[in-house]
């Protein structure tokens, strides 16, 4: 209860002053909302376990809180220093989103610090109460374990580096899903019709557009892209103008000629009576039962619903009934016979008779004329668009369009957080430099971070789970849960800590790796793909992170440097 009480209090701090740093959160820069519960609650799980197992030491709250910020202390603020250092990495970062993001969630980091190491021993030395003596309140089920990796560390850290070498080969396999509609839900009803609408290749939103000089260039430029394969077709202004019009209309007269007199009686009869229309509309409904009572077909059923329908309109009762749909049926007919014999008179078309407002979506006040691309094939395919941008930007460099657009969105998001990840790495390694003072324990404690990253990237390979807009935000609370649990175990074994995975700190990190797991897990389940491929990809990284820091980093770290004072358990 204090852990989470704890997070909470943070959780509202760290938000307030997010607000009034940044102004407001984006769609990416909220993401330090699960950031914060993600590491946060881990810093107060580490504080609460230690200060269990010492308060089962010395059966003293004072005295246990005293112990325990003696113990972890140092721990925590290096961590959390660490991970704070990397998120501010991301404030270079061209990528607006990434670098709020960074700036909101370090300050984070530094408040979840500062209320684990005041508000939850305050809270602490409220609520506990001394235990009498327990078992060990680590996790003595792993101590079996423990005495495995030690006496076969070689085999550990070879299983290690075979995994993290075959994962290294697979990684240009891994693929970037820029198209935002695979990020919607396909069961929603907005969504649905666009795929259907999508379905039709001359109705796709995924065209290209060119901006010529003139409309004779735009025509040129049009011709040349509609000779590439990866084209299904280009349309300018002068896709608007028939050809051959000399021809058709030629024929169009002659049609009109023959019709004249139809669509032109000299002599029209007048209007029928009432009376005259419900006599038709009488021998109408007799003959459609006549011809019912001859059939067994559905045909027949419709029939005879048309003449109960007639006999309706037919009744004395329904003169006004009748008046309406007269208006209803005659008065389109007037207007469709209207419409034939204007289009049986047609003239020329040009770009000076075409509609004004088709003139203006493809030519610009100076000239300037548009052409638009369509690409062949399945146009909501990234592969299939990928090779249909880059086949067009080949002729014209210039070109725009919603191909384009997502393509250079994504290489901005991808090219801001591998640039981000660069530099937060280099600050963790001269951070962990500084503080650990020795080049291997900082090796050491990167490894395993570097391991598990491996090992998710393969894994989301292998599941055919590519990264995208949604879940590459859950890249930055990955690699920070990583550096805290590594950072952990390399300030206890350098303290002189022994079996490490049946001790208070292994508890600390299972119990938060859980917690962080059931806070995610519902994500998995969201009918928004974008929403359940976060949760999938901190789902995988959290059990990979678990792996390498409980089974690779105790093999990597082997005996203490020194046991004169062990860390207890």
């Amino acid at each position: 209860m204090s852990d989470a009480i704890s997070t909470f209090a943070g959780l509202v701090l760290a938000t307030a002053l997010g607000l009034l740093v940044v102004g407001r959160f984006n769609l990416i820069s909220v993401a330090f909302i699960p950031v914060f519960v993600g590491l946060g609650v881990d810093f107060a799980i580490q504080f609460s376990v230690r200060f269990r197992g010492e308060l089962i030491a010395c059966a003293d709250v004072k005295t246990a809180l005293v112990a325990t910020g003696g113990a972890i202390g140092h721990a925590l603020a290096l961590a959390a220093t660490a991970i704070t250092a990397a998120f501010f990495a991301f404030l270079p970062t061209h990528y607006v989103g990434a670098s709020e993001l960074g700036l909101i969630a370090g300050m984070g980091m530094m408040i979840a610090l500062l209320v684990t190491i005041t508000f939850l021993p305050a809270l602490l030395l409220i609520l506990a109460h001394p235990v009498g003596p327990l078992a060990n309140y680590g996790l003595p089920a792993l101590a079996s374990l423990d005495r495995y990796i030690a006496r076969h560390r070689r085999v550990v850290l070879a299983i290690g580096g075979v995994a993290g070498a075959t994962s290294l080969a697979f990684l240009p396999l891994l693929q970037f899903d820029f198209n935002p509609l695979h990020l919607k839900d396909t069961k929603t009803e907005s969504v649905s019709t666009l795929m259907e609408l999508m379905s039709d290749a001359d109705r796709s939103p995924n065209t290209i557009d060119v901006l010529a000089s003139s409309l004779p260039r735009a025509d040129d430029v049009a011709e040349r892209l509609s000779r590439l394969p990866q084209v299904r077709r280009t349309v300018t202004l002068a896709s608007f103008i028939p050809g051959q019009q000399a021809e058709k209309i030629e024929l169009i007269s002659d049609a009109a000629q023959l019709l004249d007199l139809t669509l032109n009686p000299p002599h029209t009869a007048a209007p029928p009576t009432d009376t005259e229309v419900v006599q038709s509309l009488k021998q109408t409904a007799t003959g459609l039962r006549r011809a019912a009572a001859r059939s067994t077909s559905s045909a027949a059923n419709d029939a005879l619903g048309l003449a109960g329908v007639l006999d309706e309109l037919a009744a004395p009762s329904t003169s006004v009934l009748r008046a309406r749909a007269t208006e209803t049926l005659i008065a389109p007919l007037g207007a469709l016979l209207n419409r034939f014999r204007v289009m049986l008179h047609p003239t020329p078309i040009t770009v000076e008779t075409l509609p004004t407002d088709i003139v203006d979506d493809w030519i610009a006040k100076d000239g300037r004329a548009r052409v638009q691309v369509f690409p062949a094939g399945d146009s909501n395919d990234n592969e299939t668009l990928r090779r249909f941008a880059s086949a067009v930007r080949t002729i014209v460099p210039d070109a725009t369009g919603t191909p384009i657009a997502m393509r250079e969105a994504a290489r901005v998001v991808v090219d801001a957080f591998i640039q981000a990840g660069l530099l937060s790495f280099l600050v963790v390694v001269g951070l962990l430099a500084l503080a650990l003072r020795r080049v291997r324990d900082v090796m050491m404690a990167l490894t395993p971070i570097l391991l598990s990253w491996l090992l998710t990237l393969v894994s989301c390979i292998l599941v055919g789970r590519p990264l995208n807009f949604a879940n590459i935000i859950a890249l930055p609370l990955l690699f920070g849960v990583g550096v805290a649990f590594s950072i952990y175990f390399v300030v206890a074994w350098r303290a002189g800590a022994t079996a490490l995975l049946s001790s208070n700190l292994a508890r600390a990190v299972v119990c938060s790796s859980l917690t962080t797991a059931v806070s995610f897990s519902g994500l998995c389940f969201s009918s928004h793909p974008g929403t359940a491929s976060i949760g999938e990809l901190l789902m995988i990284s959290l059990a990979w992170t678990l792996v390498t820091v409980l089974l690779f980093e105790p093999a990597l770290l082997g005996p203490p440097p020194r046991v004169a004072n062990p860390m207890r358990r």
